[in-house]
């Protein structure tokens, strides 16, 4: 880090964050059960990884728009976006890049094959039920790109009874939703039905600084529909068989130069079935098959284009209990389809992957351990691992450390790409080494966490995509969530230093300084709640050339039930009107105002 001192600053406000709250025994909280980090279900303050949950009400609470901007309201976490609601967005899990974040929608892989990103775009808010970010390195659970992590999103599914909803909201620059749903269960039966329509008017995507000529001053508008169904029966209290999708299909409006009125077709697939059981009573089987397609559509352009990527995937994997903990052990097939209107030299390729782990906890001890070899038609084998152990050192002190390797397997852009590909390339390998600490005293919890990741054969462009040795990606994580009677409080800090190694440049978009503060009062039917962001200066190229300024954003909140089934929720967001970039040259919401009315009987 270029500030030598941090470490011991960190340390400090940790230390003094701890000390201002009074002392008294730990309530006994069994902690929220997680599956992401273990790929079994593992009680959150068991965990040797970092994990952070963003529930329902948190989703609800937030004044994020879209997946990247809620996921950029949670510590360690960076976004850019090529304009407004719909456009092209990343996020940047510990500095890692976009294409180092696995995206999961129940269990489905998400994202372009081409352009080897998650598919944030095609997630609708509204039929988010909960969203699991494992930040650190994921390979060995899950295969090439979890550098950085992975965001699972669980949609809403069935449960017991009969709860419908529906919401309707409308606000700034013509911004409108309207969404319903059930979920329901009887006897054996769980299913769940939702539906939503979003349209915005939207605000010019770009500014005279854009590159390529770009720029055009006119709106760019989106509209989105999507529908996600689920359902499960249980033949018996052992065996199970569940399906579900979730598809969006949208049409986002784009600036492709002076009087230039662009649209592109976005849709998103991602569907699953399952047959989970006990072979025996301490070992639970599960085999699934799921599809992951994400489809861009250039409908009306300059130079008109179509991108499909098709992820296929069988799955077979087993959980068994034994006396030292939860042993894993499965196997993998996932096949990738590119297709299109672009000529790729290559257009599928396979992979084929063992998997097994151990995870368990005896009193004040936790551990966890992962390896996986993944054997790739293009690239051929490569064996990743991770290792990790927590100690509960008193009541209210907690300690882990951990140790992964990751790889990355170039995308078919990357590779072949017509004048802008290099078949040349090769994977990626990440090395990343974890230190946590934890303090949790009643509703408070403090966590400061250490992070390095060294990556070798890092892919950088230039004129062409190309592999350069080194790229060094360390930080800080300090974060604070607690409540004091009915406020609840929330704050991070992140001290970053992403860096190719080679050159000394810093990452492009990535800030070395985040700031997350938030809080929320509730009292009888109202709940007041208000956010800031801070992001710190940065780069939009590799050579360090185009300046980001720093910014802050406030955003404001208020929730009337007014009624037992109703609830009506007011959302300013950007009260200063802050005029900010996350990508050169691609403006930012402003100011705005939205009404949502809920309905959710009780």
């Amino acid at each position: 880090m270029k500030n030598s001192l941090l470490p011991v600053r960190l340390a400090a406000l940790s230390l003094a964050l701890a000390a201002a709250f009074p002392a008294s025994a730990q309530t006994s909280a069994l902690g929220e059960t997680v599956v992401t980090a273990t790929r079994s279900p593992t009680r959150a303050d068991q965990l040797v990884s970092d994990v952070t949950v963003v529930d329902r009400q948190a989703i609800e609470n937030s004044t994020a728009r879209t997946l990247a901007e809620l996921l950029a309201r949670t510590a360690g976490v960076q976004m850019s976006a090529s304009g407004g609601l719909g456009k092209t967005s990343n996020i940047f899990i510990r500095g890692t890049e976009s294409r180092h974040t696995i995206l999961l929608v129940d269990g489905v892989r998400l994202g372009s094959a081409t352009a080897g990103t998650p598919s944030l775009e095609g997630i609708p808010v509204e039929m988010i039920e909960r969203i699991e970010i494992l930040k650190g390195p994921a390979s060995a659970l899950y295969g090439s790109e979890g550098v950085g992590g992975v965001v699972q999103v669980f949609t809403r599914k069935g449960r017991d009874g009969f709860h419908p909803y529906a919401t309707l909201g409308a606000g700034s620059e013509g911004y409108v939703l309207a969404s319903a749903g059930l979920s329901a269960g009887q006897g054996a039966w769980r299913y769940a039905l939702g539906l939503q329509h979003v349209q915005d008017k939207g605000f010019s995507s770009t500014n005279p600084k854009v590159q390529f000529g770009n720029y055009n001053a006119d709106r760019d508008p989106f509209k989105q529909d999507a529908v996600n169904a689920s359902a499960s029966y249980e033949f018996s209290k052992d065996w199970s068989v569940d399906v579900g999708a979730l598809y969006s299909d949208g049409v986002s409006n784009f600036d492709d130069g002076p009087s230039v009125n662009s649209q592109n077709a976005v849709r998103a697939l991602a569907a699953n079935i399952g047959l989970k059981g006990r072979l025996a009573a301490n070992w639970q089987s599960e085999l699934r098959f799921t599809q992951g397609d994400d489809t861009s559509n250039v409908i009306q352009a300059t130079v008109p284009g179509a991108f499909k990527s098709e992820q296929s995937q069988w799955s077979w994997q087993n959980n068994i209990d034994t006396a030292v903990g939860m042993v894993l052990a499965g196997l993998e097939q996932r096949t990738q389809k590119v297709s299109g209107s672009t000529a790729y030299t290559v257009t599928q390729r396979d992979i084929e992957s063992v998997f097994a782990g151990l995870h368990g906890n005896a009193g004040s001890h936790s551990w966890q351990a992962n390896v996986r070899h993944d054997s790739n038609s293009q690239f051929g084998g490569s064996t990743t691992g991770f290792a990790g152990y927590g100690y509960r050192f008193t009541p209210n002190w907690r300690a882990n450390a951990s140790y992964g390797t990751s790889f990355v397997a170039p995308s078919f852009n990357q590779l072949y790409y017509p004048g802008f590909g290099n078949p040349n390339l090769q994977p990626e390998e990440g090395k990343n080494l974890d230190l946590g600490l934890t303090w949790t005293q009643g509703s408070h919890e403090v966590k400061l966490v250490r992070y390095d990741n060294k990556i070798r054969g890092f892919m950088t462009n230039t004129t062409l995509p190309q592999n350069i040795p080194h790229a060094r990606i360390e930080g800080w994580t300090l974060g604070y969530e607690g409540s004091i009677d009915a406020l609840a409080l929330r704050a991070a800090y992140d001290a970053l230093d992403p860096r190719n190694e080679v050159s000394g440049k810093q990452l492009p978009r990535r800030a070395e300084q985040q700031v997350t503060l938030g809080a929320d009062w509730a009292s009888g039917p109202w709940k007041l709640g208000g956010s800031l962001l801070y992001v710190g200066e940065r780069f939009d190229d590799a050579a360090n050339v185009r300046k980001l300024g720093a910014y802050t954003t406030v955003d404001l909140s208020a929730d009337w039930q007014f009624s037992k089934d109703f609830g009506l929720q007011l959302k300013l967001n950007n009260v200063t009107d802050k005029v900010y970039e996350t990508a050169y040259g691609y403006n930012q919401p402003g100011r705005g105002a939205y009404l949502t009315l809920r309905w959710q009987p009780k």
